[in-house]
């Protein structure tokens, strides 16, 4: 078998029918791919839609899970996996038709470790067709995964990426469980880890940008949890850049932008915390365990990756404490006359 898709689901009964449509219009025979449905107990239709289609399809495999968030779902499918490589699909995401033969040929001709591709972010038209897929395809720049980091900027999600399972299980790296930004570790990790990766600008997901989106729950709990999780990924990246191998000829500009990234995480979390109910006076606690990690201050965030006036404004205000707490409680202030 060519390929296994895992397709974490919670509540997802719009959504899910278009996700495996697409899959289904790839112009592969279904012995050559399976679709792994984890229902991550959903509250909703989305098993029954689940058990429909594998009722009519033998390459649709449905595992019913007690609810144990995202990362433990993929880590499930990931377990009973048989393709010999593994993509992890959104279900309220979806492909552009015939589109995974070209990755798959790629993948193989070229012995990948990791084939990243272009994404389309979708609200409500549709954009079943690629603008591309048939087009001849450029000599892939074939690198190992630091000196891919080191050359572009790359995504946190897992959606936009297919991955050699003997590779991944290899390195024994797996998502986090129980905790957000479970996918930008596992993508950075497994980057690192990787020989032989490449990048081909062919158009073939489309991100479906929902204001339901967990990332957009606005439930103080839930947005109190993003917070600590962010946390969480800065400290987890400090680990990960310290193994970046020193004498490595992109060690430093892998390193340079795995900081981007692990600031980025800082910054973005201020910004919810100034949204958030979290007590101001936790904030010099958080910043004295960044500064352990050279996280805080902000110095290596703008750049390349992150840049603009509204940045610039913001990371001078996180930057100097005695402005962040006044500054912090003026904007709750406000945001909370406007709402």
């Amino acid at each position: 078998m060519q390929l296994s898709i895992v397709i974490p689901c919670y509540n997802m009964e719009h959504y899910l029918p278009e996700c495996l449509d697409s899959l289904l219009h790839q112009n592969l025979d279904a012995s050559d791919f399976e679709m792994i449905i984890v229902n991550d107990e959903s509250k909703d239709d989305t098993l029954r839609i689940a058990n429909r289609y594998a009722d009519k399809h033998d390459n649709i495999v449905v595992l019913d899970k007690k609810n144990a968030g995202v990362g433990a779902a993929r880590n499930s499918g990931l377990d009973i996996a048989k393709g010999k490589y593994i993509y992890f699909l959104d279900p309220d995401d979806y492909l552009a038709e015939n589109t995974l033969p070209t990755l798959l040929a790629l993948m193989a001709d070229n012995n990948l470790d990791i084939l990243t591709f272009k994404s389309k972010s979708v609200v409500q038209e549709r954009y079943p067709f690629s603008e591309d897929i048939d087009r001849p395809i450029e000599n892939l720049d074939i690198k190992d995964g630091i000196a891919y980091i080191a050359s572009r900027k790359h995504k946190n999600e897992i959606w936009w990426y297919v991955i050699n399972r003997g590779f991944m299980r290899a390195t024994g790296i797996r998502f986090i469980e129980g905790k957000w930004m479970e996918d930008a570790i596992l993508t950075s990790e497994l980057f690192c880890e990787a020989q032989r990766m490449a990048h081909v600008s062919l158009d073939v997901h489309r991100y479906r940008i929902l204001p339901t989106s967990a990332m957009r729950n606005k439930s103080p709990e839930h947005y109190n949890k993003v917070i600590y999780d962010n946390a969480n990924a800065a400290h987890v990246y400090d680990g990960l850049i310290k193994n970046i191998p020193k004498d490595h000829p992109h060690a430093e500009g892998c390193i340079k932008r795995l900081k981007t990234r692990q600031q980025s995480f800082v910054f973005f979390l201020m910004v919810r915390l100034m949204k958030s109910d979290i007590s101001v006076k936790k904030i010099p606690e958080m910043l004295e365990g960044f500064e352990k990690i050279d996280a805080y201050p902000l110095k290596k965030f703008l750049g390349e990756d992150y840049k603009g006036a509204g940045y610039s404004f913001l990371v001078y205000i996180f930057n100097h404490k005695p402005l962040m707490n006044p500054f912090i409680k003026m904007f709750r202030t406000f945001y909370t006359f406007v709402r």
